[in-house]
């Protein structure tokens, strides 16, 4: 007797200890008691009641990343392209996400590929290749309003491939070196305009400054005789001022004339008119001369 009370006592043991679930962090427990929705089991120990209670379900709370194949859309100029999309949705609700819709990836993916041609068919070729970011926030709106009554909240929607035909890849790639030659052109014009600009102000400076350069030498060579043609006079004037003050008698002034005379014969004139005191002078000077000789 005492044998089958402890077996039973440890039968009593193993199953409460097969019972004792112990929730990690960042999941939950849906719980069902008899077949009906009992609670929802967060982070730390629980005991669940044998035979009565069961975990209908383990949900993560982590956020999780779907991506789903290319799905053929048609643009609103008959384009026909492949495009695949990437969801991060988290689980909000366990409870709504374990009772509210079955295989809720598969709604997802569904409402994701009827979403995005919705919104594709709207828009044109080029719109649908420059307006990712619109068509991600519409579609992250969608999926997050209908996914709403399931405990799925939709974080974000990415478009992760575009592919247009063989053929508009074709055009789209002649059409982009078309446009990288055409901005090379005005490049290039736009460099040598540049450089015709510069070398025109260059030779625009070069010219004032030797302009400038011819004009400081002038300024500085008129500066140059004036100051000459001042210093002569001024020696002309102290000369006449000494003759002034010696009281020179009229002898010395018709010598002094006779010199200036010859020095004026000297020069380049090929006429010259002697006064009549000159010549005076001149006859006095060659009588002396001759005195002298015949002595």
């Amino acid at each position: 007797m005492p044998i089958v009370i402890a077996a039973l006592i440890l039968l009593i043991v193993v199953i409460l200890i097969r019972n004792i679930r112990i929730v990690q962090q960042a999941k939950a427990y849906v719980i069902e008691r008899l077949g009906a929705y009992k609670e929802t089991w967060n982070v730390g120990m629980h005991l669940k009641v044998p035979f009565i209670e069961r975990v209908a379900k383990v949900v993560t709370l982590k956020e999780q990343v779907a991506d789903f194949p290319p799905q053929p859309v048609i643009t609103k100029d008959n384009v026909t392209m492949q495009i695949d999309t990437v969801v991060y949705f988290q689980i909000t609700d366990p409870k709504l996400y374990t009772y509210g819709i079955e295989q809720p990836m598969v709604a997802i993916e569904n409402l994701a590929a009827t979403t995005l041609r919705n919104i594709i068919g709207d828009l044109e070729l080029d719109q649908c290749l420059t307006s990712r970011d619109i068509i991600n926030t519409k579609m992250r709106s969608i999926l997050d309003e209908a996914t709403d009554p399931w405990g799925i909240k939709v974080n974000r929607v990415e478009l992760k491939n575009i592919l247009p035909p063989k053929e508009i890849q074709n055009a789209m790639e002649k059409q982009m070196k078309a446009e990288r030659e055409r901005r090379e052109a005005i490049l290039r014009a736009e460099g040598e305009k540049r450089a015709a600009i510069l070398e025109a102000e260059g030779e625009k400076e070069s010219a004032i400054l030797r302009a400038d350069a011819k004009k400081q030498q002038q300024i500085l060579e008129a500066e140059g005789q004036a100051e000459a043609i001042l210093k002569v006079q001024t020696a002309t004037a102290e000369g006449i001022r000494l003759i002034n003050e010696a009281s020179p008698t009229d002898a010395v002034i018709r010598i002094k004339a006779l010199e200036s005379f010859a020095a004026a014969a000297n020069g380049q004139a090929t006429k010259i008119i002697i006064p009549s005191e000159i010549q005076g002078l001149a006859g006095l000077a060659s009588g002396v001369i001759e005195a002298s000789k015949e002595k």
